[in-house]
């Protein structure tokens, strides 16, 4: 099959954010299911709640400050369980000790982008594992640079760059930015930078905009 373009998909999600993992899950379905596109996704920062400390909060008391009782939070995670279930997702919300802030997360997935696509999908992916499936503490410099040099990176960059301001500034301006376009939840698909299509909607959905895009790209409808 002959491709029909090759565009763009920016993605704004939050590494903590249950909807983004089965986004980033029903992207790749997308992805798969329009071969005749050529699609570059790249991951843009978002932050769910910038007021958690950089040492991170108790998770169980954090959810509960949000949701208000264990019954409404376990009625939550039973329900992300299940749809993750269908993406291959084992989520074990209870291995999860510590709500962090993820400041440094997308930081380390800005540099990752500098090495190309894959490697910051490669990083994007494990960060989710670790904080669903393996309950790992995301706040925390020491996962950051494991994460770094199971995918590739230069790990002793990484931990140097950690501790110091690099990128902190680039980072926070892209979350501004996200709020002024009028992102206010996560994720969101942006294509072409063009038209936007807000959750985690089923990859089907994801696959046909993907198509309706790259064939008016082709059909030069996306200029200026």
């Amino acid at each position: 099959m002959n491709e029909i373009a090759s565009i763009t998909v920016d993605v704004v999600s939050d590494v903590v954010c249950p909807w983004c993992f089965i986004g980033q899950k029903r992207l790749e379905r997308a992805v798969d299911a329009v071969p005749e596109v050529d699609v570059t996704v790249r991951w843009r920062p978002f932050q769910l709640d910038p007021t958690i400390p950089e040492e991170g909060l108790d998770r169980r008391d954090y959810m509960l400050g949000k949701f208000g009782s264990d019954e409404r939070i376990r009625e939550i995670h039973e329900r992300i369980s299940a749809l993750g279930v269908a993406e291959g997702i084992a989520f074990d919300f209870d291995a999860i000790e510590v709500a962090p802030n993820t400041l440094n997360a997308h930081r380390l997935i800005r540099w990752a982008g500098t090495a190309g696509e894959e490697a910051q999908n490669q990083v994007v992916r494990r960060l989710f594992k670790l904080n669903f499936e393996d309950g790992a503490n995301l706040g925390d410099n020491e996962v950051l640079v494991g994460v770094a040099r199971e995918c590739g990176m230069d790990a002793p960059v990484v931990e140097t760059l950690l501790p110091t301001d690099a990128d902190r500034e680039a980072v926070t301006n892209e979350i501004a930015t996200a709020s002024r376009m009028g992102i206010t939840g996560v994720p969101c698909f942006l294509l072409e930078s063009k038209y936007a299509v807000m959750g985690a909607q089923d990859a089907e959905t994801l696959a046909d905009a993907i198509r309706k895009v790259g064939e008016a790209k082709a059909r030069g409808e996306l200029e200026g």
